[in-house]
């Protein structure tokens, strides 16, 4: 829904309302089909033992035709109601998770960073909704929109040159990077769960590069709010200013993170991604390019004139 929120192409309710029913849709067939097949793994592990499948609460076949008609109903709404491109990425990231994520999280290490792609489309997924390009074209080619005392062109922004790869690819940066402090703090907390259960996840195999890589994508997220985002068009460059502060206490927590390996670090930097998201998410939508706030909320040049003239009076 933020990706729809801040495409610049128009967009309605119903693609709106389409688009957030059609995703749920598929991402509960991806964590039916992935909890179907991790029946006793997750009965091993106290955080996941009381889910549904394993404790007989439904049944393996109930659980299937759910997956199955979740995951052909999710992409149909999206290509009826929305765009093909958006039942597509809709249909791959079912895929992602309940095949090729679920395979790789009980073989390698890499599954924590196939599930950061998986948890980074569905932003994207809005942006197509509404038209957005994810690829460069003739049509529309990648451009750069620089910092005001960077280029001589004038204030008004055409908003038609937002609809490039850049606006996407921030996005989908925005919540790839963002998934690693929030993930890797949490599996770190739990990694005694992990390493019974013989999942090969890093925070068991190596817990102090499990912080690093925490910490890079924390540091990540710095140019992606600072300079990606507004770059691409997606936001003014108040964004700039303004995502320095939430990012800088994130950076700093999985810095600690990092340095101690200290559980109580660790649930520091678990916390804070939950409010980073929404928080930064938020920002994006008040410095989204071409919004006029105050005319929106009713401060408009014609109330500003009236507010002049009765002041004059």
């Amino acid at each position: 829904m933020s990706g729809v929120a801040l495409s610049p192409l128009p967009a309605t309710v119903p693609i709106l309302l389409s688009t957030a029913i059609g995703t749920a849709l598929c991402c509960a067939s991806a964590n039916t089909l992935n909890q179907l097949q991790e029946i006793p793994l997750d009965a091993q592990m106290a955080r996941t033992r009381m889910r549904p499948l394993v404790r007989r609460a439904i049944t393996p076949l109930h659980a299937t035709g759910f997956a199955a008609f979740t995951g052909l109903a999710g992409p149909a709404i999206l290509w009826t109601m929305v765009n093909p491109v958006t039942a597509v990425l809709g249909a791959a990231n079912i895929v992602l998770y309940g095949g090729i994520y679920t395979w790789s999280k009980r073989r390698s290490i890499t599954n924590t960073w196939i599930g950061a792609v998986v948890g980074a489309i569905p932003p994207v997924m809005g942006w197509t909704a509404c038209g957005g390009s994810l690829l460069p074209s003739a049509a529309h080619p990648v451009h750069a929109f620089l910092p005001p005392f960077l280029t001589s062109t004038p204030a008004a922004v055409d908003l038609a040159l937002i609809d490039n790869p850049l606006a996407p690819f921030a996005l989908f940066m925005l919540l790839y990077s963002w998934q690693f402090p929030h993930f890797n703090a949490l599996s770190h907390l739990v990694r005694g769960a992990y390493a019974q259960a013989g999942y090969p996840m890093l925070s068991v195999l190596d817990p102090r590069k499990n912080a690093l890589v925490s910490l890079r994508h924390a540091i990540l997220l710095v140019p992606v709010c600072s300079v990606l985002s507004p770059l691409s068009g997606l936001t003014t460059w108040g964004l700039a200013a303004t995502a320095l502060v939430p990012n800088l206490i994130c950076v700093r927590a999985a810095w600690k993170f990092w340095r101690t390996g200290a559980e109580k670090d660790a649930r520091v930097v678990f916390q804070h991604s939950l409010w980073y998201l929404p928080v930064l998410l938020g920002l994006m939508m008040v410095h989204k390019q071409g919004v006029d706030w105050w005319g929106w909320l009713g401060f408009g040049p014609e109330e500003k004139e009236d507010e002049e003239k009765a002041a004059s009076d």
